[in-house]
């Protein structure tokens, strides 16, 4: 047996059906205040912490999650991902920071955010200890939860980063290391 709606009074549908678009209208307009909110409490999170490393008041790397996953892409000697904060500092920007006589200082060129994503477009320059330049452009693509960054993919220019990390050696205290480590080895 078929059913079939019949409306009593078109006066009354009409009612009905601005009522629930005035709901949906509603509802919808308070999700999308929300996203606008999160986009723009990260990106304001994520500026600060450029204009702290840039005035030299802070490291930007606190602002990682303990547990943030950092892919770097491309076939640098550093292109993986890494899993934690403590992998991603002690694989490469500590060993990175032993090769400058001046620390990259970040120039913001570009900064968009969208809900918990934030990209940067930025350009480093530093003086590495041989007296050269080190110049580079990167973009970093952060996904942010509570203020921190959990996530990250990272593009720069993997040829300008592999000349200086193959240039410039390790510290002597990390060759002295290395020496010892092989030496043990080889007993």
């Amino acid at each position: 047996m078929k059913r079939q709606i019949i409306i009593h009074s078109p006066a009354k549908f009409f009612r009905w059906v601005a009522l629930l678009l005035t709901c949906a209208l509603t509802l919808s307009g308070c999700l999308s205040d929300k996203v606008k909110n999160e986009t723009v409490k990260n990106k304001d999170i994520v500026r600060k912490a450029f204009e702290k490393w840039a005035n030299a008041e802070g490291s930007f790397f606190d602002l990682l999650a303990e547990d943030v996953v950092w892919t770097i892409t491309g076939n640098s000697p550093v292109s993986k991902k890494y899993t934690s904060k403590k992998q991603f500092i002690e694989e490469v920007i500590d060993p990175l920071n032993e090769k400058f006589s001046r620390k990259i200082m970040p120039s913001l060129r570009g900064l968009y955010a969208d809900g918990d994503m934030v990209i940067a477009l930025w350009h480093g320059k530093a003086v590495v200890k041989d007296g050269l330049p080190y110049d580079n452009t990167y973009s970093w693509y952060m996904k942010m939860k509570d203020g921190k960054i959990i996530e990250v993919i990272a593009f720069f220019d993997t040829i300008e980063f592999t000349k200086l990390w193959n240039r410039i050696s390790a510290p002597v205290s990390q060759m002295g290391q290395t020496k010892i480590d092989r030496n043990s080895q080889q007993k």
